[in-house]
């Protein structure tokens, strides 16, 4: 599960931001019995939270900024920034655009065996300045770090035109033979991917767990493109056991309660599948996914995610989940991810205020996503920010449509 998440300089981010999905640690988490996990290594983490603000704020930034970590984890390509994924200003603060500026990540996790992970990442637009991966056994124990990468200097090849970086590498608390051999394979070779990838490779069993998280129960949705588009993009094995699943069927109901089966296309499961559906007098019919109405199509889509969340512990980032899904559909898909027991979770990014609501949320579960529109900065923080939010008296809604939350146009 998801613990913390911090980045800077990414887009319109220059500060860092910060995002957590720990519940409070006071009375008002009884209220919320079914938003929670109450975990073995002392965490309690909250299983959904939402981003609100304006548009053009920078919420799917924000989601790209954790997409973009997660591309590192599935290439061994050069780790670096790039020009247009820094923030302007930082840009023009910097003598030596897009190269001497450094953004930085910070990611922490719980894995399936309660050990929790924590990963540093700075980069510059060379390679990496610095990364730091550590662990603990419980949240009271002391953080124990397995790999510590500092860049010491850059070197300019005058005969190949490249630069090659010397780092300070240090390997503790993990095998022997794999400390010798990370040693061997890390002499400089040119700008390669990330150590922790590498650490991976030779066995580690702490850096094979986190990596894995990463790449397999991290899923990041980003608003790059149409999500339908996406989809027929994908890997579809794992998919295509979901739709099968009867429990699939039922999350797709939540649409329409008149659908009573799918008939998949195995090439083309999210587009020429046909949806069967039963009429009131007994008669049925179906018709192609393509031809049935947006939402159909675009919740068939979600609705392996939710399952994913649901059934498989996923950890799923949405950009803009509800922006074809009435509130009505969107308030029962939260009930149905609180109602489960599981150690899945889902943050998505809406435009749907309905969502400030203190009798479905915790405090800790809204966000806000604002704009200065002075210094085209964003900047994300949590309603649990505004002690003067009373569970039992304060309309978020008006509060936050008066502008008094920010994260809207007014400011």
């Amino acid at each position: 599960m998801l613990i913390s998440y911090r980045f800077r300089n990414f887009c319109s981010f220059a500060e860092e931001a910060e995002f957590d999905l720990l519940a409070p640690g006071n009375k008002v988490k009884n209220r919320f019995p079914d938003n929670y996990v109450e975990t073995e290594a002392g965490y309690d983490i909250l299983k959904t939270a939402v981003l609100v603000g304006e548009n053009a704020g920078g919420k799917t930034n924000f989601i790209n900024s954790l997409l973009f970590l997660k591309s590192l984890f599935a290439n061994n390509e050069t780790v670096r920034t790039y020009k247009g994924l820094i923030n302007f200003n930082k840009l023009q603060e910097s003598a030596d655009q897009d190269r001497s500026v450094m953004q930085e990540y910070n990611i922490c996790v719980l894995s399936d065996t309660g050990v929790t992970y924590c990963y540093n990442l700075q980069i510059d637009g060379y390679c990496i300045v610095k990364e730091v991966f550590s662990y603990k056994s419980a949240r009271n124990h002391q953080e124990k770090v397995i790999l510590s990468v500092t860049r010491t200097d850059m070197v300019f090849d005058a005969d190949k035109k490249t630069e090659k970086s010397k780092y300070e590498i240090i390997i503790d608390n993990c095998d022997e033979n794999i400390e010798k051999m990370f040693a061997q394979t890390s002499q400089s070779k040119g700008n390669i991917g990330l150590h922790i990838t590498k650490l991976a490779i030779l066995g580690d069993f702490h850096a094979l767990e986190f990596v894995s998280w990463i790449n397999e129960r991290l899923i990041v949705e980003g608003n790059e493109f149409g999500y339908s588009v996406y989809k027929e993009l994908r890997n579809l094995e794992n998919d295509l056991k979901i739709i099968r699943d009867p429990r699939f069927l039922e999350i797709l109901r939540m649409i329409d309660y008149s659908i009573c089966g799918v008939e998949i296309d195995e090439e083309k499961p999210f587009s020429a599948s046909k949806i069967k559906r039963l009429t009131k007098d007994g008669k049925s019919f179906s018709r192609e996914l393509k031809r049935d109405s947006g939402g159909v199509r675009e919740f068939f889509a979600w609705a392996v995610q939710l399952f994913q969340v649901v059934y498989e512990d996923k950890v799923v980032f949405a950009d803009e989940m509800d922006r074809v899904i009435n509130p009505v559909l969107a308030e029962r898909m939260i009930a149905y991810i609180n109602g489960k027991r599981h150690r899945g979770q889902f943050i998505f990014s809406s435009h749907n205020v309905l969502h400030l609501d203190l009798k479905n949320y915790m405090k800790e579960q809204i966000y806000f996503v604002t704009k200065n529109r002075d210094s085209l900065n964003s900047e994300l923080y949590s309603l649990a920010d505004f002690p003067e939010i009373r569970y039992d008296t304060t309309k978020v809604y008006e509060f936050y449509m008066k502008g008094i939350l920010g994260g809207t146009a007014f400011e």
